[in-house]
């Protein structure tokens, strides 16, 4: 394990505040997962990388239910899992080796979000991959990419190639194992794997009923220009996260701590 324990840990002083607020923001989105049943145990990850020149970021602590995730037990790594300041959790090198990859290849990957949802994995082993016959699907054009199973991802060499054929698509589908998605903030980010999964969903559902009815690319390239979530008038999927931020209060609002 590359990360290693410091003695002192930081006070919530010593934390700068936009700092501060990414923690916030980053500790509601692991509740939010929750709520929502996007959870693996306590595996996978959601990462957002703090602002400045040494491409530090944070990330869940291993070993932690989401729900048990709070702004402050977040740990901030540097690209070679390199625990920064003090954690009492290590991190899970499947984690930041991924993610790590994303945040330094990509100039706008400021937020990684990856899950194994059980319809978000389906379509990734489907050889077909995503199919473009529903509304949230048809959102997707020209948005998706996709990268080929390389074995459990711990192994640094694999970066510039998921980087290479993610390429500037934020939504991602990992064959045979889930579903990636990237943005240059935790909200939009959020917004884009909710599109992804959601159209996984309903993909499965259809799929039982029989053969789908094909969107043209005529309309699905005026679905995706027309999404709301990447339309920054409406704050690409702010409001949608605010609101679950105020479900997740009403249920647990020790995160913020």
């Amino acid at each position: 394990m590359p990360a290693s324990f410091n003695d002192s840990p930081p006070s919530r002083s010593a934390i700068g505040e936009e700092e501060w607020r990414l923690r916030v923001d980053l500790a509601a989105c692991y509740r939010i997962f929750a709520m929502l049943g996007w959870t693996e145990l306590i595996y996978n990850h959601i990462t957002v990388r703090i602002p400045g020149p040494d491409k530090h970021f944070l990330i869940n602590p291993f070993g932690l239910h989401y729900t048990e995730v709070t702004a402050s037990n977040l740990v901030r790594i540097d690209l070679r899992g390199n625990i920064v300041g003090h954690s009492d959790w290590p991190v899970n090198p499947a984690g930041f080796t991924v993610h790590a990859a994303i945040h330094d290849g990509i100039a706008g990957a400021h937020c990684v979000m990856h899950t194994h949802t059980t319809a978000g994995m389906a379509v990734a082993c489907s050889q077909a991959g995503l199919s473009m016959s529903n509304f949230y699907s048809a959102q997707l054009h020209g948005k998706l990419a996709y990268h080929d199973f390389e074995g459990i991802t711990v192994h640094a060499d694999e970066g510039p190639r998921l980087v290479r054929n993610i390429g500037d698509r934020p939504a991602v589908i990992l064959r045979n194992h889930g579903l990636l998605a990237w943005g240059d903030t935790i909200h939009r980010c959020f917004a884009i794997l909710w599109l992804l999964n959601r159209a996984c969903e309903i993909q499965l559902a259809t799929l039982a009923m029989g053969p789908a009815i094909e969107v043209p690319e005529a309309i699905q390239r005026r679905c995706t220009a027309d999404s709301l979530q990447f339309d920054p008038r409406f704050g690409g999927g702010r409001d949608m996260f605010d609101a679950l931020v105020r479900q997740v209060d009403r249920l647990d609002p020790g995160y913020r701590a």
